[in-house]
């Protein structure tokens, strides 16, 4: 018996990294999962790989900037379970330009993925979980949605900020209706998002940075959110949890 049986989740940015360290976590509880993602191949193999192992778990492909994208989703876990309890908004897509360089084309592209998908998100659940009595939103933000970092990446800082205090209004205006709404904030992590900077001078400043000298598995960032899913942190909302290394510490 795990501790989300009977529980379903929507998980976007399933495919790889993070996402998909999520949706095995949340399988692995007892949860039936949807796990979404614009990268088809890897999205299904995921699914299939779980199902094999006996978990609950379905793919669908899912632009989570797009309205109907949304509807699709909610939809689809409907039809196949009658409820959503747990969402993770974790897709995203990042930009290093700072404000001087950045297109307005790139910096569009990043808030409608990183910023507008997480309001789609919230705003497609939300009447769902109230019809079952509750549920909890996990957005993922990054250390970069609350500290200037090396001072680039101003599409990525400015939708991550914004998730920050999305999820704050968010969790003030679901409180009584048993909606937990929580920001996670993982530093660097070591996934596909950051593979062309291994073995880079960025990557050097980067773990010099952080204080425990390492990047963070995806497995690592699974963990958290699996906590913010479930009754054990059934008093937590509008927080920010930071799984850095101890990145913002300084």
């Amino acid at each position: 018996m795990g501790a989300l049986d009977g529980r379903v989740a929507i998980v976007t940015g399933a495919a790889r990294g993070i996402g998909r360290a999520a949706s095995r976590a949340l399988a692995q509880d007892g949860a039936a999962v949807l796990a979404t993602d614009v990268i088809d191949d890897e999205g299904e193999a995921l699914a299939g790989e779980l199902r094999g192992e006996g978990l609950d778990v379905r793919f669908l492909h899912h632009d989570v900037s797009a309205e109907d994208g949304w509807a699709a989703a909610t939809a689809a876990a409907m039809a196949n379970w009658g409820r959503i309890d747990v969402l993770v908004n974790n897709a995203g897509i990042g930009s290093t330009a700072d404000a001087e360089h950045e297109t307005l084309e790139v910096w569009d592209r990043v808030i409608a993925i990183n910023q507008t998908g997480v309001m789609l998100g919230m705003r497609a659940v939300i009447p769902h979980m109230r019809a079952s009595g509750g549920g909890s939103i996990i957005n993922v933000s990054s250390i970069f949605g609350a500290v200037g970092g090396f001072g680039q990446s101003v599409a990525y800082h400015a939708s991550k900020g914004a998730v920050r205090l999305m999820t704050k209004t968010a969790a003030l205006r679901h409180a009584t209706e048993g909606i937990r709404v929580n920001s996670l904030h993982p530093g660097f992590v070591d996934t596909p998002l950051i593979a062309e900077l291994k073995g880079t001078d960025v990557e050097t400043a980067i773990l010099a940075a952080t204080p425990m000298g390492r990047l963070a598995t995806a497995e690592e960032i699974a963990g958290p959110i699996l906590f913010l899913a479930g009754d054990a942190a059934s008093y937590v909302t509008g927080s920010e949890l930071y799984v850095d290394g101890g990145w913002t510490a300084r």
